[in-house]
């Protein structure tokens, strides 16, 4: 129909203005709000077609009294409140799958070379074929009865008056299945944040942001997800989602607290040989002293670092910072291929840190 044409061509139209200006929708937080299960819905500019109004006909252009340069009557804005409905954003539903394609062409991000997908393999049955025995289950209907109908023409015994077809045991056929081995590839993402009182809520709300497009990205690559959130001041635990994005300590920062955590929960849940792990690190860059950041580094190098995919740290720019941890990451580990920092100075900084993080197609 050309409505559902018409329809089709509009959703297209809008949706290019969202490839369009990405880098814009990238920095904004309400689409995280917005997230389904497989859609999200992105507010944009309601769109208005050019149309012919109807009017009195009454004058022309530049004709009616007045002196040049007056003012038009009523350009002040003055006036009082109307009743008449204002403009509103459109909500256009996006698969997420789509999305993400939208993310890689704009930051032209490659796809990832999953490090343990070949290892792992699971069984799929697929009814491809056809045997001569089997259970009545899996008796297929019109296989068997075009034999019986062809049993019976070749023998005389179908009459056209009367089109009985009687199967016999010869005549059946069932539906049988090929058993295949099918590679599988799980991820596993490991957020971690400090949450000490220098990470303030612009902080947050930036990390927040760029682990949703994160995941959006890592799910277009993987078949499963799994995601586990890590908090830490001086100590560190695991929390649901909603508690890692809105925790607020105080109190000092010990890194290392998180990288402990980090090690075990690799150690007892996803071995290398069939996970691939994306430990992400999110911090002011500022560390207790005591030798902690030496641990730290210890704990990266023997540990997390060889079971991961990518270890990635973002830190993230606050007035109460040192700053000083990512330089120290950067000296003990430059030329490390699995290990990638990035500076997010503000949200206009999130699209060039995803792709610092991504880029690698690891």
């Amino acid at each position: 129909m050309k409505i559902e044409r018409d329809h089709a061509r509009f959703r297209e139209i809008v949706r290019g203005r969202i490839r369009k200006e990405l880098r814009k929708y990238i920095t904004r937080v309400e689409l995280v709000g917005r997230q389904g299960e497989k859609i999200i819905s992105i507010p944009v500019p309601s769109i208005d077609l050019p149309h012919f109004q109807f009017g009195d006909n009454k004058g022309g252009v530049g004709q009616g009294e007045g002196e040049p340069g007056e003012g038009v009557p009523g350009d002040g804005g003055q006036g009082e409140a109307g009743d008449a409905p204002g403009s509103h954003a459109l909500e256009v539903e996006v698969p997420l799958e789509e999305l993400a394609k939208m993310l890689g062409e704009e930051l032209e991000l490659p796809n990832i070379e999953p490090r343990g997908a070949r290892a792992i393999t699971s069984q799929r049955n697929r009814y491809k074929s056809i045997r001569r025995t089997g259970p009545d289950s899996l008796r297929h209907f019109k296989r068997t009865y075009k034999k019986a109908l062809r049993r019976q023409i070749a023998s005389g015994t179908y009459d056209r008056n009367r089109p009985v077809i009687i199967p016999v045991r010869e005549d059946e056929h069932f539906r049988s299945w090929n058993t295949t081995e099918e590679p599988r590839s799980n991820a596993a993402i490991v957020y971690m944040m400090d949450v000490s009182g220098s990470m303030g809520d612009e902080q947050k709300e930036i990390v927040r942001i760029e682990a949703f497009w994160i995941d959006t990205w890592l799910k277009s690559q993987y078949k499963h997800i799994e995601r586990r959130f890590v908090v830490h001041d001086a100590a560190a635990r695991e929390v649901d989602e909603n508690t890692f994005y809105h925790l607020r300590e105080s109190g000092g920062t010990k890194i290392s607290s998180a990288y402990e955590l980090c090690r075990r929960m690799m150690d007892e849940n996803y071995p290398p040989d069939e996970w691939n792990v994306y430990p992400f690190h999110f911090s002011d860059g500022d560390n207790w002293g005591g030798g902690d950041t030496e641990l730290c580094l210890q704990l990266l190098k023997d540990h997390i670092l060889p079971r991961s995919n990518q270890f990635s740290y973002g830190q993230v720019e606050s007035p109460y910072g040192s700053g000083q941890f990512i330089k120290d990451l950067e000296t003990a580990f430059e030329g490390e291929d699995t290990m990638v920092v990035s500076r997010i100075d503000g949200k206009d900084g999130i699209p060039d840190s995803i792709k610092t993080f991504l880029g690698k197609g690891r």
